[in-house]
Protein backbone atom coordinates (compact mmCIF):
# COMPACT_ATOMS: atom_id res chain seq x y z
CA UNK A 1 0.00 0.00 0.00
CA UNK A 2 1.31 3.32 -1.56
CA UNK A 3 1.87 6.18 1.53
CA UNK A 4 -0.09 8.91 1.63
CA UNK A 5 2.35 11.77 0.44
CA UNK A 6 -0.49 14.49 1.58
CA UNK A 7 -0.68 15.89 -2.03
CA UNK A 8 -3.90 15.44 -3.36
CA UNK A 9 -4.31 14.01 -7.28
CA UNK A 10 -5.66 16.88 -9.51
CA UNK A 11 -9.44 16.13 -10.56
CA UNK A 12 -9.90 15.26 -14.31
CA UNK A 13 -11.93 17.36 -16.15
CA UNK A 14 -15.43 15.82 -17.48
CA UNK A 15 -16.71 16.44 -20.99
CA UNK A 16 -20.26 16.06 -21.58
CA UNK A 17 -21.15 14.20 -24.57
CA UNK A 18 -21.93 16.15 -27.90
CA UNK A 19 -17.67 17.38 -27.50
CA UNK A 20 -18.95 21.07 -25.72
CA UNK A 21 -16.05 20.79 -23.66
CA UNK A 22 -14.21 23.51 -25.09
CA UNK A 23 -17.41 25.97 -25.64
CA UNK A 24 -18.40 24.60 -21.59
CA UNK A 25 -14.69 25.63 -20.54
CA UNK A 26 -15.10 29.19 -22.38
CA UNK A 27 -18.35 30.02 -20.69
CA UNK A 28 -16.71 28.78 -17.57
CA UNK A 29 -14.11 31.18 -17.72
CA UNK A 30 -15.86 34.20 -18.81
CA UNK A 31 -18.47 33.76 -15.53
CA UNK A 32 -15.49 33.92 -13.65
CA UNK A 33 -13.47 36.84 -14.97
CA UNK A 34 -16.72 38.74 -14.85
CA UNK A 35 -17.46 37.41 -11.23
CA UNK A 36 -13.79 38.22 -10.33
CA UNK A 37 -14.63 41.83 -11.32
CA UNK A 38 -17.35 42.55 -9.62
CA UNK A 39 -16.22 41.17 -6.34
CA UNK A 40 -12.21 42.83 -7.02
CA UNK A 41 -12.78 46.02 -9.42
CA UNK A 42 -9.21 47.33 -10.59
CA UNK A 43 -7.56 49.25 -7.78
CA UNK A 44 -7.62 53.00 -10.06
CA UNK A 45 -4.54 54.92 -9.71
CA UNK A 46 -4.29 57.59 -6.96
CA UNK A 47 -5.43 60.76 -8.26
CA UNK A 48 -5.21 63.17 -5.22
CA UNK A 49 -3.14 66.22 -6.74
CA UNK A 50 -5.29 68.22 -8.83
CA UNK A 51 -3.75 69.16 -12.07
CA UNK A 52 -5.38 72.66 -12.40
CA UNK A 53 -4.04 74.48 -10.05
CA UNK A 54 -0.11 73.68 -11.10
CA UNK A 55 -1.39 74.50 -14.54
CA UNK A 56 -2.52 78.32 -13.59
CA UNK A 57 0.53 78.57 -11.66
CA UNK A 58 3.03 76.93 -14.57
CA UNK A 59 1.21 79.73 -16.89
CA UNK A 60 1.14 82.81 -14.69
CA UNK A 61 4.17 81.96 -13.06
CA UNK A 62 6.67 79.97 -14.66
CA UNK A 63 6.59 81.00 -18.28
CA UNK A 64 5.78 84.82 -18.08
CA UNK A 65 7.94 85.64 -14.85
CA UNK A 66 10.48 82.88 -14.53
CA UNK A 67 11.32 82.17 -17.88
CA UNK A 68 10.28 85.34 -19.59
CA UNK A 69 8.58 83.64 -22.38
CA UNK A 70 6.86 85.48 -25.20
CA UNK A 71 3.15 85.90 -25.92
CA UNK A 72 3.70 83.36 -28.79
CA UNK A 73 5.36 80.74 -26.86
CA UNK A 74 2.36 80.92 -24.04
CA UNK A 75 -0.66 81.02 -26.59
CA UNK A 76 1.37 77.49 -28.22
CA UNK A 77 1.82 75.82 -25.14
CA UNK A 78 -1.79 76.74 -23.94
CA UNK A 79 -3.49 75.50 -27.65
CA UNK A 80 -0.98 72.18 -26.39
CA UNK A 81 -2.55 71.68 -23.02
CA UNK A 82 -5.63 72.31 -24.13
CA UNK A 83 -5.33 69.89 -27.25
CA UNK A 84 -4.10 67.39 -24.04
CA UNK A 85 -6.66 67.79 -21.98
CA UNK A 86 -9.82 67.69 -24.05
CA UNK A 87 -8.49 64.03 -24.97
CA UNK A 88 -7.69 63.24 -21.29
CA UNK A 89 -11.25 64.12 -20.34
CA UNK A 90 -12.65 61.90 -23.28
CA UNK A 91 -10.32 59.22 -22.42
CA UNK A 92 -11.16 59.26 -18.98
CA UNK A 93 -14.46 60.69 -18.93
CA UNK A 94 -14.39 63.37 -16.63
CA UNK A 95 -14.49 67.07 -17.08
CA UNK A 96 -10.75 68.58 -17.48
CA UNK A 97 -11.06 70.46 -14.52
CA UNK A 98 -11.01 67.63 -12.48
CA UNK A 99 -8.13 66.00 -13.91
CA UNK A 100 -5.18 64.62 -11.79
CA UNK A 101 -1.78 65.24 -11.78
CA UNK A 102 -1.24 61.23 -11.74
CA UNK A 103 -3.81 60.40 -14.46
CA UNK A 104 -1.51 62.22 -16.91
CA UNK A 105 1.48 59.45 -17.32
CA UNK A 106 3.09 57.87 -20.20
CA UNK A 107 0.72 56.09 -21.54
CA UNK A 108 -1.95 58.42 -22.08
CA UNK A 109 0.96 61.32 -23.63
CA UNK A 110 1.74 58.34 -26.05
CA UNK A 111 -1.42 57.92 -27.02
CA UNK A 112 -2.36 61.51 -27.27
CA UNK A 113 0.94 62.20 -29.47
CA UNK A 114 -0.27 59.45 -31.79
CA UNK A 115 -3.88 60.76 -32.09
CA UNK A 116 -2.42 63.96 -33.29
CA UNK A 117 -1.17 62.30 -36.62
CA UNK A 118 -3.52 59.66 -37.04
CA UNK A 119 -6.50 62.00 -35.75
CA UNK A 120 -6.28 65.76 -36.81
CA UNK A 121 -3.20 64.62 -39.35
CA UNK A 122 -0.45 66.78 -37.46
CA UNK A 123 2.87 65.86 -38.90
CA UNK A 124 6.31 65.47 -36.65
CA UNK A 125 7.01 68.93 -36.17
CA UNK A 126 3.53 69.45 -34.48
CA UNK A 127 3.48 66.51 -32.73
CA UNK A 128 7.17 67.63 -31.26
CA UNK A 129 5.58 70.99 -30.53
CA UNK A 130 2.96 69.62 -28.07
CA UNK A 131 5.51 67.27 -26.77
CA UNK A 132 8.17 70.33 -25.88
CA UNK A 133 4.76 71.84 -24.02
CA UNK A 134 4.41 69.22 -22.22
CA UNK A 135 7.89 68.32 -21.13
CA UNK A 136 8.29 72.60 -19.92
CA UNK A 137 5.46 71.53 -17.10
CA UNK A 138 6.97 68.64 -16.25
CA UNK A 139 9.64 69.96 -15.48
CA UNK A 140 8.09 72.94 -13.58
CA UNK A 141 5.73 69.70 -11.78
CA UNK A 142 9.43 67.74 -10.70
CA UNK A 143 9.50 69.92 -7.34
CA UNK A 144 5.84 70.77 -6.70
CA UNK A 145 4.44 67.24 -6.72
CA UNK A 146 7.70 64.95 -6.01
CA UNK A 147 5.45 62.21 -4.99
CA UNK A 148 4.53 61.80 -9.17
CA UNK A 149 8.66 61.83 -10.21
CA UNK A 150 8.87 58.42 -11.28
CA UNK A 151 5.74 59.13 -13.63
CA UNK A 152 7.26 62.50 -14.32
CA UNK A 153 10.91 60.92 -15.58
CA UNK A 154 9.29 58.50 -17.86
CA UNK A 155 7.02 61.43 -19.52
CA UNK A 156 10.52 62.79 -20.01
CA UNK A 157 12.22 60.13 -21.10
CA UNK A 158 9.77 60.23 -24.44
CA UNK A 159 11.61 60.95 -27.54
CA UNK A 160 11.24 63.53 -29.86
CA UNK A 161 9.99 61.59 -33.76
CA UNK A 162 12.59 62.16 -36.19
CA UNK A 163 11.17 64.40 -39.25
CA UNK A 164 11.83 63.47 -42.39
CA UNK A 165 14.54 66.17 -44.40
CA UNK A 166 12.41 66.65 -47.17
CA UNK A 167 13.03 69.75 -49.61
CA UNK A 168 10.58 72.87 -48.93
CA UNK A 169 7.44 74.24 -50.52
CA UNK A 170 7.91 77.24 -52.79
CA UNK A 171 5.93 78.63 -55.17
CA UNK A 172 7.28 80.10 -58.64
CA UNK A 173 7.62 83.58 -59.33
CA UNK A 174 4.57 83.18 -61.72
CA UNK A 175 2.28 81.39 -58.93
CA UNK A 176 3.53 84.03 -55.94
CA UNK A 177 2.40 86.59 -58.48
CA UNK A 178 -0.98 85.43 -59.21
CA UNK A 179 -1.97 84.99 -55.63
CA UNK A 180 -0.92 88.84 -54.75
CA UNK A 181 -3.34 89.61 -57.80
CA UNK A 182 -6.36 87.34 -56.67
CA UNK A 183 -7.50 90.04 -53.99
CA UNK A 184 -10.19 92.77 -55.10
CA UNK A 185 -8.37 96.31 -54.85
CA UNK A 186 -11.74 97.86 -55.02
CA UNK A 187 -13.35 96.78 -51.45
CA UNK A 188 -12.09 96.76 -47.81
CA UNK A 189 -11.57 93.17 -47.79
CA UNK A 190 -9.47 93.36 -50.80
CA UNK A 191 -7.41 95.93 -50.03
CA UNK A 192 -6.62 94.47 -46.78
CA UNK A 193 -6.18 91.12 -48.13
CA UNK A 194 -3.32 92.67 -50.79
CA UNK A 195 -1.61 94.79 -48.03
CA UNK A 196 -1.31 91.46 -46.06
CA UNK A 197 -0.22 88.91 -48.61
CA UNK A 198 2.24 91.77 -50.24
CA UNK A 199 3.67 92.47 -46.58
CA UNK A 200 3.87 88.47 -45.71
CA UNK A 201 5.99 87.92 -48.96
CA UNK A 202 8.11 90.58 -49.16
CA UNK A 203 9.26 90.13 -45.53
CA UNK A 204 8.77 86.05 -44.91
CA UNK A 205 6.91 86.96 -42.38
CA UNK A 206 5.55 84.22 -39.91
CA UNK A 207 1.57 84.09 -39.23
CA UNK A 208 2.04 85.16 -35.47
CA UNK A 209 4.56 87.60 -36.71
CA UNK A 210 1.56 89.22 -39.74
CA UNK A 211 -1.39 89.27 -37.30
CA UNK A 212 0.77 90.51 -34.14
CA UNK A 213 2.19 93.58 -36.24
CA UNK A 214 1.17 97.22 -34.47
CA UNK A 215 0.44 100.53 -36.35
CA UNK A 216 3.80 101.80 -34.42
CA UNK A 217 5.51 99.45 -36.40
CA UNK A 218 5.31 100.94 -39.73
CA UNK A 219 6.82 103.64 -40.65
CA UNK A 220 6.89 105.11 -43.88
CA UNK A 221 9.86 108.32 -43.49
CA UNK A 222 12.82 108.58 -44.13
CA UNK A 223 11.86 105.36 -45.98
CA UNK A 224 9.01 102.48 -46.22
CA UNK A 225 10.08 99.79 -43.11
CA UNK A 226 8.35 97.78 -40.60
CA UNK A 227 9.62 96.57 -37.23
CA UNK A 228 9.18 92.71 -36.65
CA UNK A 229 8.69 90.92 -33.25
CA UNK A 230 9.87 86.95 -33.91
CA UNK A 231 10.62 84.35 -32.04
CA UNK A 232 12.47 84.35 -29.26
CA UNK A 233 11.52 88.26 -28.91
CA UNK A 234 14.37 89.00 -31.57
CA UNK A 235 13.21 92.31 -33.41
CA UNK A 236 14.29 93.27 -37.19
CA UNK A 237 13.65 95.97 -38.89
CA UNK A 238 12.67 95.28 -42.60
CA UNK A 239 12.95 97.68 -45.47
CA UNK A 240 9.55 97.53 -47.80
CA UNK A 241 9.26 97.22 -51.54
CA UNK A 242 7.99 100.30 -53.40
CA UNK A 243 4.50 97.95 -54.32
CA UNK A 244 4.29 96.90 -50.85
CA UNK A 245 4.27 100.50 -49.40
CA UNK A 246 1.80 101.61 -51.90
CA UNK A 247 -0.31 98.47 -50.84
CA UNK A 248 0.03 99.25 -47.25
CA UNK A 249 -0.58 103.08 -47.26
CA UNK A 250 -3.87 101.97 -49.46
CA UNK A 251 -4.67 99.98 -46.52
CA UNK A 252 -4.85 102.51 -44.08
CA UNK A 253 -6.59 104.66 -46.02
CA UNK A 254 -9.72 102.48 -45.67
CA UNK A 255 -8.73 101.24 -42.21
CA UNK A 256 -9.72 104.23 -40.42
CA UNK A 257 -8.89 105.45 -36.63
CA UNK A 258 -9.97 102.04 -35.22
CA UNK A 259 -9.63 101.53 -31.73
CA UNK A 260 -7.51 98.34 -32.03
CA UNK A 261 -3.49 98.45 -31.85
CA UNK A 262 -2.90 95.92 -34.39
CA UNK A 263 -2.25 96.62 -38.40
CA UNK A 264 -4.38 94.25 -39.85
CA UNK A 265 -8.03 93.82 -37.97
CA UNK A 266 -11.08 91.50 -38.96
CA UNK A 267 -14.10 93.33 -40.17
CA UNK A 268 -15.53 92.98 -36.29
CA UNK A 269 -12.76 95.67 -35.58
CA UNK A 270 -10.55 92.74 -33.65
CA UNK A 271 -7.58 91.43 -34.48
CA UNK A 272 -7.09 88.68 -37.03
CA UNK A 273 -6.08 85.19 -35.72
CA UNK A 274 -4.19 82.55 -37.04
CA UNK A 275 -7.28 81.27 -38.56
CA UNK A 276 -8.41 83.92 -39.77
CA UNK A 277 -5.37 84.59 -41.92
CA UNK A 278 -5.67 80.97 -43.41
CA UNK A 279 -9.08 81.30 -44.72
CA UNK A 280 -8.53 84.37 -46.30
CA UNK A 281 -5.55 82.90 -47.84
CA UNK A 282 -7.09 79.44 -48.92
CA UNK A 283 -9.99 82.13 -50.35
CA UNK A 284 -7.71 83.85 -52.46
CA UNK A 285 -5.52 80.68 -53.29
CA UNK A 286 -8.87 79.16 -55.13
CA UNK A 287 -8.89 82.96 -57.57
CA UNK A 288 -5.69 82.09 -57.92
CA UNK A 289 -5.50 78.71 -59.47
CA UNK A 290 -8.07 80.35 -62.16
CA UNK A 291 -5.50 82.34 -63.60
CA UNK A 292 -2.34 80.04 -62.74
CA UNK A 293 -3.39 76.18 -63.65
CA UNK A 294 -0.28 75.52 -61.81
CA UNK A 295 -1.23 75.74 -58.28
CA UNK A 296 -4.17 73.34 -58.63
CA UNK A 297 -1.11 70.75 -58.12
CA UNK A 298 0.29 72.22 -55.13
CA UNK A 299 -0.50 72.89 -51.52
CA UNK A 300 -1.09 76.34 -50.47
CA UNK A 301 -0.40 76.96 -46.55
CA UNK A 302 0.85 80.27 -44.86
CA UNK A 303 4.39 79.23 -44.47
CA UNK A 304 4.99 78.70 -48.20
CA UNK A 305 5.71 82.45 -48.48
CA UNK A 306 7.80 82.50 -46.22
CA UNK A 307 10.20 79.52 -47.94
CA UNK A 308 9.24 81.89 -51.18
CA UNK A 309 10.19 84.85 -50.06
CA UNK A 310 13.72 83.16 -48.69
CA UNK A 311 14.64 81.18 -51.99
CA UNK A 312 13.87 85.00 -54.01
CA UNK A 313 16.07 86.77 -51.57
CA UNK A 314 18.88 83.74 -51.87
CA UNK A 315 18.27 84.02 -55.81
CA UNK A 316 19.13 87.32 -55.93
CA UNK A 317 22.19 87.91 -53.05
CA UNK A 318 23.78 84.57 -53.28
CA UNK A 319 24.24 85.30 -49.42
CA UNK A 320 23.47 83.08 -46.98
CA UNK A 321 23.81 85.20 -44.16
CA UNK A 322 21.57 87.85 -45.50
CA UNK A 323 18.62 84.94 -46.09
CA UNK A 324 18.89 84.24 -42.31
CA UNK A 325 19.13 87.99 -41.31
CA UNK A 326 16.12 88.65 -43.70
CA UNK A 327 14.60 85.81 -42.15
CA UNK A 328 15.05 86.40 -38.74
CA UNK A 329 16.81 82.77 -37.92
CA UNK A 330 18.68 82.58 -34.64
CA UNK A 331 20.73 79.86 -36.27
CA UNK A 332 22.65 80.19 -39.92
CA UNK A 333 22.35 76.48 -39.92
CA UNK A 334 18.07 76.77 -39.88
CA UNK A 335 18.91 78.59 -42.94
CA UNK A 336 20.86 75.94 -44.75
CA UNK A 337 17.67 73.86 -45.97
CA UNK A 338 17.20 76.83 -49.07
CA UNK A 339 21.07 75.72 -50.57
CA UNK A 340 19.55 72.46 -51.24
CA UNK A 341 16.55 73.99 -53.01
CA UNK A 342 18.05 76.08 -55.21
CA UNK A 343 20.22 74.57 -57.96
CA UNK A 344 21.45 77.79 -59.33
CA UNK A 345 23.63 77.35 -55.97
CA UNK A 346 25.00 74.02 -56.47
CA UNK A 347 25.30 74.96 -59.99
CA UNK A 348 27.88 77.65 -59.82
CA UNK A 349 29.21 75.08 -57.73
CA UNK A 350 29.93 73.25 -60.09
CA UNK A 351 30.47 75.34 -62.63
CA UNK A 352 33.59 76.61 -60.25
CA UNK A 353 35.67 73.25 -60.16
CA UNK A 354 37.47 72.13 -62.85
CA UNK A 355 36.51 68.60 -64.10
CA UNK A 356 38.90 66.01 -64.87
CA UNK A 357 40.20 65.81 -68.66
CA UNK A 358 39.15 62.61 -70.70
CA UNK A 359 41.81 60.75 -72.77
CA UNK A 360 40.63 61.11 -76.10
CA UNK A 361 40.23 58.13 -78.78
CA UNK A 362 37.96 55.08 -79.97
CA UNK A 363 37.30 51.72 -79.56
CA UNK A 364 38.66 48.87 -81.35
CA UNK A 365 37.34 45.39 -80.85
CA UNK A 366 40.24 42.53 -80.55
CA UNK A 367 39.96 39.43 -82.87
CA UNK A 368 39.52 37.02 -79.95
CA UNK A 369 36.20 39.25 -78.87
CA UNK A 370 35.28 38.98 -82.75
CA UNK A 371 35.63 35.56 -82.48
CA UNK A 372 33.69 34.51 -79.06
CA UNK A 373 31.49 36.81 -81.33
CA UNK A 374 30.50 34.11 -83.60
CA UNK A 375 29.70 31.49 -81.49
CA UNK A 376 26.71 32.99 -80.12
CA UNK A 377 23.29 33.51 -81.77
CA UNK A 378 21.22 37.00 -81.49
CA UNK A 379 18.95 34.84 -78.84
CA UNK A 380 22.48 35.16 -76.15
CA UNK A 381 22.83 31.16 -76.55
CA UNK A 382 25.44 29.47 -78.60
CA UNK A 383 24.76 27.40 -81.43
CA UNK A 384 23.96 23.91 -81.32
CA UNK A 385 26.53 21.24 -82.45
CA UNK A 386 24.11 19.35 -83.70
Amino acid sequence: MKENSGHTRPKQQRTRPGGCRGTVEKSRRRSTSELAEEKFPPVPVQANTPIAPHLTAFFEQRLPIERGASQNTRDSYAYAFQLLLTFASKRLRMAPSELAVEQIDAPLVLDFLNDLETTRGNGPSSRNIRLAAIKSFMHFLEYRVPSAIEQIRRILAIPAKKAESKLVRHLTAEEMQALLDAPDPTGWKGIRDRAMLHLCYAGGLRVSELIGLRLDDLKFQPQPSVLVHGKGRRERCLPLWKATAAALRAWLAVRGTMPVPELFISTRCESLTRSGFKYILRKHVQTARQHCPSLTTKRVFPHIMRHTCALTVLQATKDLRKVSLWLGHANLQTTEIYTRVDPSVKLETLESVVPPKLRSGRFKATDKLIASLQGVTFMGSKKSSK
